[in-house]
């Protein structure tokens, strides 16, 4: 059976995940405090700051909060498939939260305070100018945002035209 195309499958293909993100440390409130001191600009000669001075400072809190987000009841992850957008948590991964692909017509970003050094953000899937499904603390936030909307459009555009072809085979 031939590897579905993201977003681009036939009805009849189960499920495939395509692409798998686990949150950084900007998810946590305590992670986007370390981002906030690591931002920092203000130093000696333009390589010295004092936004180095404290990133390194805070590497054990970077640390703690990293591991803290592995726990095994606590970890969570993102993941797009060629259905849906998933939130799963635990070491083995249940589905949390979802929002199927047609379920959103618009992704808005949002990037808290600590989150810009962390090249952290928030994804938010709106339907309708209501929140569908919330991200926090989302990796390169821009360019999972644009593959969440290609994939989107591919899949819709595979079903206006499976829609189209029974149409006309009726």
């Amino acid at each position: 059976m031939p590897t579905p195309f993201l977003g681009v499958a036939p009805p009849d293909i189960d499920e495939v995940d395509a692409m798998t993100l686990w949150p950084t440390i900007g998810a946590h409130p305590l992670g986007r405090w370390v981002g906030r001191l690591s931002a920092s600009k203000i130093g000696w000669g333009g390589f010295f700051t004092l936004g180095k001075i404290w990133a390194l400072a805070t590497i054990p809190i970077s640390v703690a909060v990293f591991f803290w987000q592995l726990m095994p009841y606590v970890c969570r992850r993102y993941t797009l498939t060629n259905r849906r957008i998933i939130i799963r948590r635990g070491l083995q991964p249940l589905d949390e939260k979802w929002v199927d692909l047609e379920g959103f017509d618009s992704i808005e970003l949002v990037v808290l305070p600590g989150q810009e050094w962390l090249h952290a953000g928030e994804l938010i899937f709106k339907r309708g100018g209501s929140e569908v499904l919330h991200l926090s603390g989302v990796s390169r936030p821009v360019v999972f945002r644009q593959v969440c909307l290609t994939t989107q459009k591919a899949y819709m555009s595979v079903h206006e035209t499976l829609e189209r072809q029974l149409a006309v085979e009726s």
